[in-house]
């Protein structure tokens, strides 16, 4: 028996409700979940929200433990976590590969930026760095989703 508390249960209830009802599904709703002291969470989610995106937002304690009930490998891992469409978006996703991901409707968990790329969506800065965005398969297999340059 698998037992589940805490946050655990809500990423879990609301990842239910987006597969069992996918066409009632708000698919311009991200649920993010971040640390209460993250400045570039909210850059990116300001992203998100110029372009038309229903961002909700949750401060929570542990972001790490959202990203293990997820299933997001370490070696992806960032400072925040959402979840749309029945799909997992961990760290600074841009939104036009969020926008490509619903579209296409892939046969993976979610898409990652590993780290916190300087030119990246909320990671704006002087020196901006070639990032890539990856799809996390739901066998764990990570691949090249999109590459972005300066």
């Amino acid at each position: 028996m698998i037992r589940i508390s805490g946050i655990g249960t809500l990423v879990l209830a609301a990842w239910l409700v987006l597969l069992a009802h996918p066409a009632e599904a708000d698919p311009q709703a991200i649920q993010v979940y971040k640390s209460p002291a993250c400045g570039c969470c909210q850059k990116w989610v300001d992203h998100l929200r110029s372009r038309g995106y229903n961002v909700t937002i949750s401060d929570v304690p542990d972001v790490s433990r959202v990203k293990r009930d997820l299933g997001v490998p370490s070696g992806a891992s960032s400072c925040h976590t959402a979840l749309v469409g029945g799909y997992f978006i961990e760290g600074h996703v841009p939104e036009e590969d969020i926008s490509r991901l619903l579209a296409e409707r892939p046969n993976i968990a979610g898409l990652a930026v590993p780290g916190m790329p300087v030119g990246s969506p909320g990671m704006e800065g002087p020196n901006p760095h070639a990032y890539s965005v990856l799809a996390v398969h739901k066998d764990g297999k990570v691949t090249v989703f999109a590459e972005h340059r300066p």
